[in-house]
């Protein structure tokens, strides 16, 4: 890949997107992981003002720590940036509280890992409407694409995103391209919606290369009868996930109403 031609064509677009929707800046959530720090890094270079959110919520202290280091690393390298702590944690804990309890609660734990990434979708459109800024996404072509790897209207609840035609492993290539801080580089992939070092890969069951190989192959026609062992099973997790994962990735199912019925 070449990573500078890539860069420019996205901070281009980035320019372009802003000046003919006439906002005045982008505004983006900080997690510590490589695709904030990425994008984040692709609207400063636009010369835009970007506002850098950093959202806890039972947050982990080395993806808080990160944050706050790529963003000071943002900080001196561009101009124009500035960055807010909200603190969610007691938000959550709040509205929580105001939810019926429940039997088991082994059966709400994915609902509030979602329920994490739509307070902080929130918190993002806030600024945006008080700055007249455009909320960016940070969903790599895998994520958002492949698997499905997002929580409908929290992190996919966005104004445009930059490096969604990217893979995971591009995204790296463009990281070192840029030189983002190397703990971040090297830091696992997580999305921090579970107060622990649950990572991805954990979540997954398969790693963002083999997740790419998958999605390759499926361009190409494979199924699942092409593959044995390991193969198989990646190839297996990635159909599922993708399919399981439809509706998140097509547009919302409108019902249409015949014409002869309305009048």
């Amino acid at each position: 890949m070449n990573e500078s031609k890539v860069v420019d064509h996205i901070v281009e677009w980035l320019k372009n997107y802003a000046t003919n929707a006439k906002v005045n800046g982008f505004v983006i959530g900080i997690s510590g992981g490589i695709d904030s720090a990425v994008t984040s890094a692709l609207c400063a270079k636009t010369g835009f003002p970007l506002l850098c959110i950093e959202m806890p919520i039972y947050q982990g202290e080395s993806q808080v720590e990160r944050a706050y280091n790529h963003i000071s690393w943002l900080k001196r390298n561009f101009n124009d940036i500035s960055m807010k702590q909200v603190n969610l944690t007691t938000v959550f804990d709040n509205l929580i509280a105001s939810f019926p309890p429940v039997e088991n609660e082994e059966d709400r734990l994915m609902s509030l890992a979602n329920t994490r990434a739509r307070l902080r979708m929130t918190s993002l459109y806030y600024f945006a409407a008080l700055h007249g800024y455009l909320v960016v996404g940070t969903g790599n072509k895998v994520e958002d694409f492949g698997v499905g790897f997002f929580t409908k209207y929290g992190d996919g609840g966005v104004d445009i995103s930059p490096i969604a035609d990217l893979m995971k492993s591009e995204v790296y290539e463009i990281a070192n391209y840029l030189g983002i801080n190397s703990d971040i580089i090297k830091a696992p992939p997580t999305d921090g919606l579970w107060g622990d070092d649950k990572t991805d890969e954990d979540q997954i069951g398969a790693s963002y290369d083999e997740l790419e190989w998958a999605m390759k192959k499926v361009e190409l026609g494979k199924t699942t009868s092409d593959f044995e062992g390991r193969e198989k099973e990646v190839f297996e997790i990635y159909s599922h996930r993708n399919k399981a994962n439809k509706h998140k990735m097509d547009p919302i199912p409108v019902c249409k109403i015949p014409t002869e019925l309305k009048y």
